[in-house]
């Protein structure tokens, strides 16, 4: 899982320079002029997307700025007030009218999937303040929003930490507000969004005890260092005034209803992914894929042991994982070995030998994430470290909840995610984002492009031959890899499902669980995060969902193309089209409008 989308860098350069304005002259030749036409109606366009990213989309979202590597609000926070909420809507109409406006059919192809990204990036964003209303019903999209924000100046040393320092300040001196309008703003929240507010809390409240002074300890300014005591001291207490108040106030009165329905489930689909495909003819496509991967496991598991039920072989890989404490060693070991696979099969080009640093999840986002991969932003000129987080079991846990926790870092399963999270992942796909030059799409994208391609890779790596190059004389080993990574898949297969009918009322949350128990082959444990998850990120089908429409644009292009397919191509140039949805690289990469699934 990457973290955060607005972070990704996208790779593709413009067909057309949009440098000057080009008019066409009456005795140019048609198709000339036609060219210089949509130049310029190009270059308007970028114009006003550069109007829209400078003018609403940074001021209204400074965190998302410093993560992006623009520092210019580094010391402002997000407006949570029912004032700026409404402010928001407002502006965001305007634009979507000027947006709209733009007549597609006068810009290249290129520059009509960036309008199109740009159009529904503000549809999304209007779903999301009017329909599914977070800041209304999900607390803790204050405390761990700011607790974001905050990490973000820590995270890098893009500046010396004085000034990240001085920027922290300011941003923590506005953090009581931010909690004060959340008391104003929460009406009715759902139980399992108040109680996964208290569950995150401990930690970030323990995070602006111990993580951020850390991150400082060098500033030796004493003017400086008594600022932050108070600022710092200040938003540890209204953390701890606030799960208080969640507790004891707003817990017992929390019945609201976290499912956003149908109607809102295939409109965010629609605006996220430019998928409008019915919801019933969804279930039915991941229906068959998890049977058909149950069945590969079933048959894969029986070569392991004829004698023990596909569960039982599953209890036996999952036992099979490192320590705690050399679990981030081991994820470190399996990335050489990925890329000395890449390279020698020529699966992918990897734009650079610089590797993503291996480290603990941050506290924040340790209960809803085992793994994910967080990269510099786009624009991020001084501190381009790339990490690799890994979440750890909690110390206080018995042995029991570690074991089952660890269960889903069985050693198959630890390639598996290297594979999805880095080589050639997320971080290959960033990697080639970070060299190309279009500011749409360095800013804007998919989760079925970005999820979606780490989840093919999992498999298509597998099909490569990479388990025959990593134990090339041990068949055990080689099975334990594919039983891994269709387990995986399982995992995948389940949120599909329980997204869906978790928000459509046709699943509750104990029959997700054990979706994700007897569906998925998931701990229970495991079931129970993803279950959690689900309730506040609907539509997080998108991992199955990318990687089926992804396949099907390799086989119907290896159709076309024949002979002359080369993979290695082929996903070059997939990566040359930016973290679009698939329809749009689809039709860049078809050159028609054939459907994506």
């Amino acid at each position: 899982m990457l973290q955060p989308l607005t972070r990704i860098a996208l790779a593709c350069a413009l067909a057309l320079s949009l440098g000057g304005t080009a008019i066409a002259a009456p005795d140019m030749p048609v198709s000339a002029a036609a060219s210089a036409t949509a130049a310029s109606a190009d270059q308007a366009f970028m114009q006003l997307a550069d109007r829209y990213f400078d003018e609403y989309y940074f001021p209204a979202n400074p965190s998302v700025a410093t993560a992006d590597g623009l520092h210019a609000y580094d010391g402002k926070l997000e407006d949570y007030s029912r004032a700026g909420i409404a402010a928001n809507i407002k502006a965001l109409k305007q634009w979507e009218a000027r947006v709209a406006a733009t007549d597609p059919k006068a810009l290249s192809p290129f520059v009509q999937g960036d309008r199109e990204l740009v159009l529904n990036n503000i549809r999304s964003s209007l779903l999301t303040l009017q329909t599914i209303r977070p800041l209304q019903k999900n607390p803790d999209s204050y405390s761990s929003g700011i607790t974001s924000s905050a990490f973000t100046l820590m995270e890098r040393k893009f500046a010396p930490p004085e000034t990240r320092l001085r920027a922290l300040i300011a941003r923590e001196k506005l953090m009581p507000a931010v909690l004060a309008e959340a008391r104003r703003n929460l009406d009715n929240p759902p139980q399992i969004y108040t109680q996964i507010a208290l569950e995150q809390l401990p930690g970030l409240v323990s995070f602006f005890q111990h993580d951020v002074p850390s991150a400082f300890a060098d500033v030796t300014d004493a003017d400086l260092k008594k600022a932050f005591a108070a600022s710092n001291g200040a938003v540890i207490k209204a953390l701890q005034d606030y799960q208080a108040w969640l507790k004891t106030d707003l817990l017992p009165r929390s019945h609201g209803d976290f499912r956003i329905g149908a109607q809102a489930f295939r409109d965010k689909l629609k605006y996220d992914e430019m998928v409008t495909l019915p919801l019933d003819r969804l279930i039915a496509i991941d229906t068959a894929n998890m049977r058909a991967n149950q069945a590969e496991f079933a048959k894969v598991a029986h070569e392991l042991d004829p004698t023990k039920t596909p569960q039982q072989v599953l209890a036996e890989l999952a036992a099979d994982h490192p320590q705690p404490d050399q679990l981030l060693a081991t994820f470190r070991g399996s990335l050489d070995k990925l890329v000395d696979f890449i390279r020698a099969r020529h699966i992918i080009t990897i734009p650079s030998d610089v590797r993503p640093i291996v480290e603990e999840t941050p506290p924040f986002m340790r209960a809803t994430t085992f793994a994910s991969m967080d990269t510099p932003g786009p624009y991020e000129t001084v501190a381009k470290e790339a990490y690799l987080n890994v979440t750890l079991p909690e110390s206080s846990w018995d042995k029991r909840h570690t074991d089952e926790f660890m269960a889903q870092f069985n050693y198959p399963v630890i390639n598996s995610v290297a594979t999805h999270e880095a080589y050639p992942g997320h971080y290959v796909q960033f990697l080639w984002m970070h060299q190309l030059n279009d500011r749409v799409r360095k800013l804007l994208g998919a989760n079925t492009n970005v999820e979606g391609w780490a989840h093919y890779c999992e498999q298509m790596m597998l099909d490569a031959g990479l388990a025959q190059y990593l134990y090339p004389h041990d068949r055990r080993q080689q099975l334990l890899l594919r039983l891994g990574q269709l387990q995986d898949a399982l995992l995948r297969n389940a949120r599909f499902i329980v997204g869906i009918k978790l928000h459509t009322g046709q699943m509750t949350m104990d029959q997700a669980i054990d979706f994700f128990v007897k569906q998925g082959y998931q701990s229970r444990a495991v079931g129970e995060v993803e279950t959690k998850r689900g309730t506040s990120d609907p539509t997080y089908l998108y991992y199955t969902l990318g990687k089926l429409e992804i396949q099907k644009l390799r086989a119907d292009l290896e159709k076309k193309q024949g002979k002359d397919f080369n993979l290695e191509r082929f996903h070059d140039a997939f990566m040359q089209q930016g973290f679009a949805p698939i329809a749009i690289v689809r039709k860049a990469m078809l050159g028609d409008d054939s459907p994506v699934l």
